[in-house]
């Protein structure tokens, strides 16, 4: 079967997993727990090859004509599939920017509206599209929620995660104080503001660690990779995982900034 095809499979919901960048990189196992969840919720899940980065950085930077450019192919890749889930509300976000991008009377205007339509956070998913919440997961510990900017402000993403965990078998959850806040990477923002971007992080984790949690999780690599790295150096005992990892019971990995994880590719099977 072709990846950049979509298949029949029969009544299922079809899904184009769009994967992102980061946990292509540095965590594959989050979207090996993604495939997991979409499958336990009766969809049918395939991931095109041709899919790149959602084109967020250069966004940011002000640099449109490649950000058009990384859009078309986007919007190529996932031409069909009858909805678009990932792990990110960064990334996924950025998808429903691709409309601004193109001018009323270009074809690829309408193309991104309507794969905006279909463009989905996993969580919201979920809880949002599917009404899905027969999570099969058991998590041994107290966790603390960071609420991404982008997923919170651009996609209203904050119960449905919580929602789900409170599914998990013997998860409990002890909210931080200002679990709204951003954590200080942004992007291009924790590059060209350091000092604040460090400032942002600290208090971000101060207020983490206030909790009784032993696991902080969000629903954004970039986020966690930020503050998993700050509390390392830090020298604190708090894990640092993805949310899809406790909901898909994948939780045998290392905890984000535990080590230098190599791509699993046995986990293809688990999932």
């Amino acid at each position: 079967m072709s990846l950049n095809t979509p298949s029949s499979g029969g009544s299922r919901h079809q899904v184009g997993l769009f994967v992102t960048c980061l946990v292509d990189i540095f965590r594959p196992s989050i979207g090996f727990a993604t495939i997991k969840l979409l499958e336990q919720a009766g969809c049918y899940v395939e991931v095109p090859e041709a899919q790149t980065c959602c084109g967020q950085p250069t966004f940011n930077s002000g640099d449109r004509k490649s950000t058009q450019d990384i859009a078309k192919n986007v919007i190529n890749a996932f031409d069909g599939y009858q909805y678009v889930v990932g792990p990110s509300g960064s990334c996924i976000g950025m998808l429903h920017h691709y409309p601004d991008l193109f001018e009323s009377d270009d074809p690829y205007h309408s193309r991104a509206k309507e794969l905006a339509s279909r463009a989905y956070e996993i969580t919201s998913f979920l809880i949002d599209v599917l009404e899905f919440d027969k999570i099969i997961a058991q998590y041994e510990g107290i966790i603390t929620y960071h609420d991404s900017c982008a997923g919170l402000r651009e996609l209203g993403v904050k119960q449905q995660p919580r929602k789900l965990l409170g599914k998990v078998n013997n998860l409990q959850i002890d909210e931080m104080e200002e679990a709204e806040t951003c954590c200080g990477f942004g992007g291009t923002f924790c590059i060209k503001y350091p000092d604040i971007s460090n400032r942002m992080v600290s208090n971000k984790n101060v207020n983490a660690g206030a909790t009784n949690a032993d696991t902080l999780l969000g629903g954004d690599l970039g986020c966690l990779l930020n503050m998993a790295g700050k509390l390392k150096r830090e020298g604190s005992k708090l894990e640092v995982r993805h949310v899809v990892e406790v909901l898909a019971n994948m939780t045998y990995e290392p905890a984000i900034g535990e080590a230098n994880l190599q791509p699993n590719f046995d986990l293809a099977k688990e999932a």
